[in-house]
């Protein structure tokens, strides 16, 4: 009877462990992407659902990954509190790999590259060096690349405006408020084409700076080993797919894919 007693009791502990494993396995997958709108990357419908570039990738990442996955609005300007807080798994928001946020949080592979464009008034020369963009008034968003960039370089040359959203830089630059905008230049080129963007256009690219960071990837906790392997591993089939090309055609002029 005591063995009898002890075969059902392993019996029993190893079907806990099956379906332990198997709610494990299932567990949904949180990508949170910035609340403000940001296309073509990302951009919330009128009927609440999420669409745009990155949500397309999301999607076609938990097919391969065979994941279920939710999608959540963060502030910006929260979302890498909001992950280390583990109220989020993911963060999937054209957030540039850089050495400064690697101390905080790990990165998946880079799933898009893009370069760092400024836009203004159509017609504007522009020599996009200190002494080009010295006394101009240049909006930004706070904490990206953009933002770090014009603070190490050109604080105390140009009259820099900080903002809370992209929005509210395009918004401004449309206004006449500011001089010039920076953002990412596949952001940039959507934005110039946009009705209410007629007079402004794309003037040029921002020549490489290593607080540029090394492409767009997926950002997790640092402890979150599997995850990220599993993103890594999801990311590299994906980029290799014809699926990549298909969806980056549908949303840009030019090839968004990493070097590496």
């Amino acid at each position: 009877m005591g063995n009898r007693r002890l075969a059902n009791w392993l019996s029993g502990m190893a079907c806990v462990f099956l379906v332990g494993s198997g709610i494990a396995q299932a567990q949904t997958i949180e990508f949170a992407v910035a609340a403000e709108p940001y296309p073509p990357f990302t951009l919330k419908q009128a009927n609440g659902k999420w669409s745009g570039f990155e949500v397309d990738l999301i999607h076609k990442l938990c097919e391969q990954m065979k994941a279920q996955c939710e999608i959540k609005e963060v502030a910006w300007d929260g979302i890498i509190p909001s992950l280390l807080a583990k109220k989020i798994d993911v963060i999937f928001s054209s957030m540039s790999i850089t050495e400064e946020r690697e101390k905080q949080i790990a990165f998946s592979k880079a799933y898009y590259d893009t370069p760092v464009a400024i836009a203004g008034p159509k017609g504007t020369r522009l020599e996009i060096s200190p002494e080009g963009l010295k006394g101009k008034t240049i909006g930004v968003q706070i904490s990206t690349v953009s933002a770090n960039y014009l603070k190490a370089h050109y604080e105390k040359i140009a009259d820099l405006r900080y903002y809370d959203t992209q929005d509210s830089a395009n918004a401004d630059l449309i206004a006449g408020r500011i001089d010039l905008m920076m953002a990412d230049g596949t952001a940039v080129s959507s934005f110039v084409k946009s009705p209410d963007a007629s007079g402004l256009e794309n003037l040029g690219i921002v020549p490489y700076d290593p607080l540029f960071g090394r492409g767009v990837g997926a950002g997790v906790r640092k402890d979150d080993a599997e995850l990220k392997a599993r993103l890594d591993t999801a990311i590299a089939s994906l980029l290799a797919s014809k699926d990549y090309d298909t969806i980056s055609q549908r949303y840009f002029d030019i090839s968004v894919k990493p070097a590496n």
